[in-house]
């Protein structure tokens, strides 16, 4: 695998609790927008699902979408991510969704981390290679029963 480095930045992003729970815990829908240098020149678009605790730690899941490139390939990708602040920063860890890959990036798979240490910006690591071979349905499994009959 080839190991892709960098930085990011948070460009922009907004929060809404959407339930309040006993001892003080709440669940938010959090999204945003990060441009990403390094090894991995490109644009991200995250959606998290959050609980924050009373302690003002969270723990978060999310989708991240990443456009532009990779290791001289261009195109689109999905990475799931999962993640935990302890209040003053974030650890993520990223795992691409496989067959999310689009134009060069198709067939793309890896993982990889997302640090920051508070405020806007961090860095990444994502561990990456290509399918040898696209994925492609049977023949069999394309046909049509209701043509075979006779």
């Amino acid at each position: 695998m080839t190991k892709a480095t960098g930085t990011f930045a948070v460009t922009s992003g907004g929060e809404e609790p959407y339930e309040e729970l006993d001892g003080g815990l709440k669940l938010t829908h959090a999204s945003g927008t990060q441009v990403f240098s390094g090894d991995l020149a490109a644009e991200g678009a995250i959606h998290w699902l959050m609980l924050y605790r009373s302690d003002k730690t969270a723990q978060f899941v999310g989708l991240q979408r990443i456009t532009g490139s990779v290791g001289g390939r261009r195109g689109t990708f999905v990475l799931a991510a999962d993640g935990e602040h302890d209040g003053t920063g974030s650890r993520i860890s990223w795992t691409v969704i496989p067959r999310s890959g689009t134009g060069d990036l198709a067939g793309i798979r890896g993982k990889g981390t997302l640090v920051a240490s508070g405020g806007r910006e961090g860095v990444y690591e994502l561990e990456y290679d290509f399918e040898t071979q696209p994925r492609r349905a049977s023949p069999e499994a394309s046909k049509d029963p209701g043509l075979d009959r006779d």
